[in-house]
């Protein structure tokens, strides 16, 4: 498969022709009040997954008391199956960076930073170059384009490659040089963030929509997608098809509709939202990828009908066995016993009522859990098992 390149890549929004400093200027002329007016028209919901309103969380950042504020964008992408930030970090830093300026303009912050992926520190030094450059330009730093009330930079600082960070409490402790691990909410970072400041936290792709939306309107970007799910999403898509890579798609986009634009033949199932995902089997493909169906970060894994469904759900219980920061209970005991009851039905040894207690955990871990991560980690376990007969 020949690499799709930047000049190859197609969509309506972040896809689209963009230069460096358009969104910026015209946030400057608009002002702070009409850049919030315009992200709540556009209803952007947060791209990391949480699909928490954008405008909502910027209005709270500046409204919020104390003269230092911080913007934080989150590009610790470690979720399975995901890689839709690494080629916007590659490939597109003029969207990424511009929307942080306008973020940081916006909540009244002085000081952005980016956490970045211990995996990608290859792109650090690219990065600063590029930062740099801003700088020179009078894009970055004190009084930028000569407006005299406004001064900002970025510094982008490594993770550890922590699966937990990509949490907005548990990435913030890491900032500030601590373990990895969530914090009790309330007080929210909006509130109480980085170094007890207020602080916005921000995905990627998230901030990369803000300069379009800025230059064309809330009205404009909410005519794309659903009612509920506004706009358009990046997918990153992988697995068994033809044309695997980085896609963007109106929400509402049907599953059905994505494994024939990607080439995918023979198709089992479908994993939406990575390893912390659902599961979704053949006779549902006619389910919308939108927050109000099937909901995901970005991640989408495609298994033909060659694949052994529990040797996937083993791989992906695994893996959260190894994340989960031992913080609390629910998580860090009850993957260790989905892990077991995969084994056990691997191997054929086990009673069904065994099966059906870890079920019982899977639903308590997902309410009792103190983070995203045990939140979700039951998700493939249940769906899988759920979709697929392997208990006879």
């Amino acid at each position: 498969m020949n690499k799709v390149t930047k000049q190859q890549r197609t969509g309506p929004v972040i896809f689209s022709q963009y230069e460096r400093g358009q969104g910026i200027r015209k946030a400057f002329e608009i002002g702070r009040e009409n850049i919030l007016y315009e992200l709540r028209e556009s209803k952007l919901k947060g791209r990391g997954g949480a699909g928490f309103p954008t405008s909502m969380k910027w209005m709270l950042a500046a409204a919020a008391k104390g003269n230092e504020k911080f913007l934080v964008c989150n590009a610790d992408e470690g979720e399975p199956g995901t890689f839709k930030d690494r080629v916007l970090l590659t490939e597109y830093p003029e969207l990424l960076f511009d929307g942080m300026i306008i973020g940081g303009f916006t909540i009244g912050a002085k000081q952005g930073i980016v956490y970045l992926r211990g995996e990608y520190e290859y792109m650090k030094d690219n990065l600063e170059e590029y930062l740099e450059d801003l700088r020179k330009e009078n894009l970055l730093g004190s009084k930028i384009m000569g407006n005299e009330n406004f001064s900002f930079d970025i510094e982008i600082m490594l993770g550890s490659g922590a699966y937990v960070c990509g949490e907005e409490t548990a990435l913030i402790e890491s900032l500030e040089g601590h373990r990895g691990e969530s914090r009790n909410r309330p007080p929210y970072p909006v509130n109480t963030g980085f170094n007890g400041r207020p602080t916005s936290v921000n995905n990627v792709e998230t901030l990369c929509v803000v300069p379009h939306i800025v230059l064309k309107g809330g009205s404009w970007y909410s005519k794309f997608g659903t009612n509920k799910s506004t706009g358009t999403k990046l997918f990153s898509v992988s697995g068994d098809c033809e044309n695997p890579g980085v896609y963007e798609l109106p929400w509402g986009t049907t599953i059905n509709e994505l494994l024939v634009l990607v080439g995918a033949k023979e198709t089992k199932a479908v994993q939406v939202g990575g390893a912390s995902g659902v599961c979704i089997p053949e006779n549902q493909f006619n389910r919308k990828l939108a927050y109000e169906d099937a909901s995901t970060g970005g991640s989408i894994m495609i298994f033909n009908k060659d694949r052994n469904m529990l040797q996937v759900l083993e791989n992906f219980m695994e893996f959260f066995t190894e994340e989960s920061c031992g913080q609390c209970t629910p998580c860090r005991a009850g993957n260790v016993k989905l892990l077991e009851g995969v084994k056990m039905l691997k191997s054929g040894d086990y009673k069904k009522e065994y099966i059906d207690n870890l079920k019982s955990l899977a639903k308590t871990m997902q309410v009792a859990s103190k983070c995203g991560l045990g939140q979700s980690s039951p998700n493939p376990f249940l769906t899988i098992l759920e979709n697929f007969s392997f208990i006879t």
